[in-house]
């Protein structure tokens, strides 16, 4: 269980640079912390994450800018209302203007992990 908490750290730490009315994926994240195949884990990370108002767990979505995480989210709109209070537009759970809005933690930050 160490190793999973450990990356669990490492993935609140790439979703807090998150900038602001922007989203990334499962698979983004995993991909920067040299774990490819595991953003199946990125996502576990956040539905624990949950309690931890500091880590924006709302802005991470699949690759297709799908809230596949929602129904973890408390109420049944809440990670669609926490998006739209940033100004992204969601229609059917699926995030409108993706690939422009979507921030990429591979080019956006450094690779000093």
């Amino acid at each position: 269980m160490k190793n999973s908490e450990n990356f669990f750290e490492k993935v609140y730490g790439v979703a807090k640079k998150i900038p602001f009315g922007r989203v990334t994926s499962y698979g983004a994240i995993a991909k920067y912390l040299g774990a490819a195949r595991s953003a199946r884990m990125v996502g576990w990370a956040m539905n624990a994450s949950h309690n931890n108002q500091e880590i924006p767990a709302h802005r991470v979505v699949n690759r297709k800018g799908l809230l596949t995480g929602k129904h973890h989210f408390d109420g049944t709109n809440l990670m669609q209302q926490l998006l739209e209070s940033e100004g992204i537009q969601v229609v059917e759970n699926q995030i409108q203007n993706f690939d422009g809005i979507f921030w990429d933690p591979f080019i956006e930050l450094p690779n000093n992990l």
